[in-house]
């Protein structure tokens, strides 16, 4: 049978060695930590038009989909559920518009971080795939059993 898994699009916006995470609130999942602008894949998307509504979505920017580039692919096996997860995290090389909350009831702030002092909490797997991202790595693999 063949496996079936949750899609994770994230932006990584990195701007002169930070980059943009949101406090997460109101949610069921990691309230009160840091994370990248994130969405999960809808019926009939590209990962490339699913990244572009949810950065429209929660920041009110536009990303062409051809000016999207994935810079890590992080496969993690979720400790809450069991389930495992594709995260894919996707740089803008252009965008238009201002960076706005465009979500308040999900997120209590925008802030962009350096690099090298990512705040706490924050989103596990996150700070994972940044410090790949960092490293140049395109790929890793958390969670799961050796």
């Amino acid at each position: 049978m063949p496996h079936t898994m949750v899609v994770g699009v994230h932006l990584a916006l990195i701007k002169d060695g930070h980059v943009l995470l949101g406090q997460r609130a109101g949610t069921s999942f990691a309230e009160g930590h840091w994370h990248t602008p994130a969405g999960h894949l809808e019926k009939d998307e590209s990962v490339l038009r699913g990244m572009a509504r949810e950065a429209d979505e929660e920041l009110g920017i536009t990303i062409r989909e051809e000016d999207l580039d994935l810079v890590h692919t992080l496969h993690h096996l979720d400790a809450d559920d069991g389930a495992g997860r594709l995260q894919l995290f996707f740089a803008p090389r252009a965008y238009t518009g201002k960076i706005t909350n465009r979500e308040p009831d999900k997120c209590a702030a925008l802030r962009f971080w350096p690099l090298d002092g990512l705040p706490e909490p924050i989103v596990g797997y996150t700070a994972d795939a940044l410090a790949q991202i960092t490293a140049g790595r395109p790929l890793s693999v958390v969670g799961w059993p050796a």
